[in-house]
């Protein structure tokens, strides 16, 4: 089993900065890609970032591409999202989570492990 819990969600103007965490316990996440995901009200789950932890691959939304950086902290078993140029359409809860066959995949269905969310919201 892995649990994850996220921090460092708040509200921030727009062009702003933010910075997620990703806490993970339970196991090591060297065999594991970790994505990010977020979920604005009424509307669907959409991916993010991924990022496989053993190599480094990182994938992005297009959406994000060139403001969002995502990271991951060995020693530390921690993932993180750097959130550069925030818009407020990147107002949304977003989660964390783990896929044990390091695919780095944009589909949710792929992640066996998921935080609890944190709440990013973006004033204009």
């Amino acid at each position: 089993q892995v649990q994850l819990v996220e921090s460092g969600g708040g509200l921030v103007q727009a062009g702003g900065s933010l910075r997620l965490s990703c806490a993970a316990s339970g196991r090591t996440l060297r065999s594991y890609a970790m994505g990010w995901f977020r979920q604005a009200p009424g509307k669907e789950r959409e991916f993010v970032a991924a990022i496989r932890w053993s190599v480094g691959i990182t994938n992005y939304a297009d959406s994000v591409k060139g403001r969002f950086t995502i990271s991951r902290d060995n020693a530390k078993n921690t993932v993180y999202l750097q959130m550069n140029s925030l818009k407020p359409e990147d107002t949304a809860v977003y989660y964390c989570a783990a896929d044990g066959a390091d695919r780095a995949a944009s589909s949710a269905l792929w992640y066996d492990y998921w935080g609890q969310g944190t709440q990013v919201a973006v004033s204009s």
